[in-house]
């Protein structure tokens, strides 16, 4: 036990990214694309949809051109400075300012394992008929041993591959149902607050601009040896991962308003309001038909089991990054903030009542904590001293800032409505 202490007051950690090496295939930008399609999403996306139609397609019009900028630019840090968002933090600003931020971004890590967990509970509750309860012990004892063994590396992309294309199909079931194009054009371009939506319109912001994909985006780049010294290098790397974010980030647009769509398309325009994700099932229907609920289901646990793993590696992420280490899941820092999101979001689940009503709250909470995440990392970017000549120009600072605004003042709406 003092051995372990001793090894948590280490700060001098080598940086060793093991299975992060994945993300040299799939691009760090396609890894933000998964977080559009795990649990939290399915469940924002179609509460939206079935309680109001097409008129909060907007709100992933928006939260997707928010999630370019902020993943390029915390990109952008990464390979600038060969650190972390969380690393960054720590060393270029006051522990008053970095320590309170860097804990409630733990906690939002947090809220998405309990969302991801509740995902691949309630997936496996419709597989083998195994209680909530029990289905989430088992998830997160499954990807803690992936975790803690680096073997989740080896079946990553297929995973990720399986859930995308369940994704897509969504996209493709849009040919195959009646979609009112008219209002659905409407929906994406014009700003609506249905009576009593606020929670779901944070939580669907919430969903797509997740903080903790800032961090774990950050540390992901780093796998690809992005930081070079000489300009010419860097200025190369930062307009190839420009591309990659555009591209993966597009792909989620479309597969998130895609589940909105469908949602409207069958559950509103019958009447039908979501209250469990089981029900989204029959939105497969069309092209599946009796096999609709398993391979559902089966879509379900591999996006839960995949988001839960990055949820885990961002908060180990976060946690190091506080003593001024990189994400080593051999480092006791970074273990110990894997076991703290997962352990207290399996925790949590034992007092969740209504589990579809978990995951809209879980991400709703992800939106609460995005601003200071927000402030933080354009802080750290607008400062000379941090990113040198490719400090933000003042319009980047600008747009930023706009940004983190605009949600805190969404956040503000949502406590008083």
């Amino acid at each position: 036990m003092k051995g372990i202490f001793q090894d948590l007051k280490r700060k001098d950690h080598k940086r060793y990214l093991g299975g992060l090496d994945v993300f040299k295939y799939i691009g760090p930008g396609l890894l933000v694309t998964v977080g559009f399609i795990d649990p939290g999403n399915w469940a924002s996306n179609f509460a939206a949809g079935s309680e109001f139609g097409y008129s909060l397609l907007w709100v992933v019009t928006l939260s997707t051109i928010m999630l370019i900028v902020l993943q390029h630019n915390v990109a952008h840090l990464g390979i600038v400075t060969g650190l972390c968002l969380s690393e960054a933090a720590t060393k270029y600003t006051p522990k008053w300012v970095s320590r309170p931020i860097l804990g409630t971004a733990v906690l939002a890590s947090i809220s998405t394992s309990l969302a991801e967990i509740l995902g691949g509970a309630i997936a496996l509750e419709m597989l083998l008929d195994i209680p909530i309860i029990w289905g989430a012990v088992l998830t997160t004892l499954f990807v803690s041993i992936m975790l803690f063994t680096n073997s989740y590396k080896k079946i990553e992309r297929s995973i990720i591959a399986f859930v995308s294309v369940i994704g897509l199909s969504f996209i493709y079931e849009l040919f195959l149902v009646e979609i009112d194009w008219s209002a659905a054009t409407a929906g994406w371009v014009t700003p609506s607050f249905p009576k009593g939506s606020m929670l779901i319109i944070m939580s669907v912001l919430g969903a797509v601009v997740m903080p903790h994909n800032l961090f774990l985006h950050s540390e992901v780049i780093q796998s690809h040896e992005y930081n070079k010294k000489d300009d010419a290098s860097i200025k190369k790397v930062l307009k190839y991962e420009l591309f990659d974010t555009l591209f993966s980030m597009i792909v989620g647009w479309a597969i998130n308003s895609a589940m909105i769509l469908l949602a409207a398309a069958t559950f509103f325009k019958s009447g039908i309001q979501v209250e469990e994700l089981q029900q989204a099932k029959s939105l497969l229907e069309p092209l599946l038909g009796s096999n609709a609920a398993i391979v559902f289901a089966l879509a379900l646990l591999m996006a839960g089991i995949s988001s839960t793993i990055t949820s885990g590696m961002a908060a180990g992420s976060i946690f190091a990054g506080i003593f001024g280490e990189s994400y080593h899941i051999k480092d006791s820092h970074s273990q110990l903030g894997v076991l703290l999101s997962l352990g207290i979001a399996l925790l949590l689940i034992f007092f969740i009542g209504d589990p579809f009503k978990g995951l809209i709250i879980s991400q709703m909470i992800l939106s609460i904590q995005l601003p200071f995440t927000v402030f933080l990392q354009v802080g750290l970017t607008s400062s000379r001293k941090v990113m040198g000549d490719y400090v933000n120009s003042r319009w980047s600072t600008f747009v930023l800032y706009s940004i983190a605004i605009i949600v805190s003042v969404l956040n503000i709406m949502l406590l008083f409505s």
